[in-house]
């Protein structure tokens, strides 16, 4: 005789089973990397570390350049929360080291 399982006849630990739907990961918040204008950093020192620290070309380091001295401000970036707190620190520390007052700064996307 065929005798077929009901709810009741499961074991607890099954009963409380329900199928989830497969939900996307969340992506992680992104944080845009800004550079702040400042009236001593010499353009070639801003040029400089945007095609060392972020890998921009020549010419796309000196349309971001002009924008943050036009504009006062410009993003130069945007990265997971670690990587833009590594590279606001990369800037600062190489603007220290030379001297300039240059200011970098990260907020959330």
């Amino acid at each position: 005789m065929t005798h077929w399982m009901t709810d009741s006849d499961k074991p607890d630990d099954q009963s409380d089973l329900a199928v989830k739907p497969r939900t996307k990961p969340k992506r992680p918040p992104m944080y845009k990397v800004l550079m702040l204008n400042d009236d001593f950093t010499p353009m070639e020192f801003v040029v400089h570390v945007l095609e060392r620290l972020f890998g921009m070309s020549h010419a796309q380091a000196i349309e971001i350049m002009l924008t943050v001295h036009r504009k006062g401000v410009a993003v130069v970036g945007v990265f997971s929360h670690e990587v833009a707190e590594t590279k606001v620190a990369q800037v600062m520390e190489l603007a220290r080291r030379q001297q300039h007052p240059l200011q970098c700064t990260m907020e959330k996307e």
